[in-house]
């Protein structure tokens, strides 16, 4: 009962200009990454107010229903709702809900399903248990699993983990896909602002076959001389 009433709201919210600008932005087009993906056009803080409103009524049985939705914003709902239960949960619910959320992999298949997620729920399982999930991420053919292995290790960052971090961007620098190289990027600049030798002796080691686009993420935070500096050091 409680799926039919959130899907009757989602739609009641939906708007038809703001689904075809987000239809354009998430890259829907044949070939493109997110090929098929349909959009209802309803913005993230209203997802948001709706998550908090239903997230203690709803179980995962319910959220399989919203990940097996066509629509975008009823997935990004589903998980929005699985992180504020993991935050609640105890260690044998945290454990269903990371089992769940590895069970449907196949569902979070956007970027920004990937960041809201991976870090909240597979990241902070993993700050106590065994990481080598990961790495067998990290090695598939599917883009939006080895995201899921590079942003899931923010959990670790933000703890001042940053071993796991560094190893999977080693693996991932040869990725071909440039959303691979923009998270990777992304988490070699959270490492620096957490340990800034740590990014450096990163950078100094595989400055030769590093994307520019992972540098530029990484960098970012950089002064302008310094950032100068790595970008002619990596010309290429």
């Amino acid at each position: 009962m409680t799926v039919k009433i959130i899907e009757k709201e989602m739609r009641r919210l939906s708007n038809k200009e703001k689904a075809k600008i987000l239809a354009n932005f998430f890259k829907t087009k044949k070939g493109q990454y997110g090929a098929g993906d349909k959009f209802l056009g309803i913005t993230v803080p209203q997802q948001r107010i709706m998550a908090k409103k239903y997230y203690q009524s709803t179980n995962l049985k319910d959220i399989q229903k919203f990940l097996d939705n066509p629509h975008h914003e009823l997935r990004l709902l589903g998980l929005i709702i699985l992180t504020m239960q993991f935050v609640k949960a105890n260690k044998n619910e945290q454990k269903n809900i990371y089992n769940f959320y590895l069970k449907n992999i196949i569902h979070i298949n956007n970027w920004d399903l990937v960041d809201l997620s991976a870090p909240n729920i597979a990241g902070k399982w993993l700050l106590n248990h065994d990481r080598k999930i990961l790495y067998k991420l990290a090695q598939s053919k599917n883009i939006w699993k080895r995201r899921i292995a590079i942003i899931s290790t923010f959990a670790f960052i933000r703890t001042g983990q940053f071993n796991d971090t560094i190893k999977l961007a080693e693996i991932l620098l040869t990725d071909k896909h440039d959303l691979i190289h923009k998270a990777v990027g992304w988490m070699l600049r959270e490492v620096g602002k957490k340990n800034l030798t740590t990014l450096e002796r990163f950078l100094k080691i595989h400055y030769k076959k590093i994307p520019r686009t992972t540098l530029r993420y990484a960098i970012e935070k950089f002064s302008k001389k310094k950032r100068k500096k790595y970008l002619k050091m990596t010309a290429r």
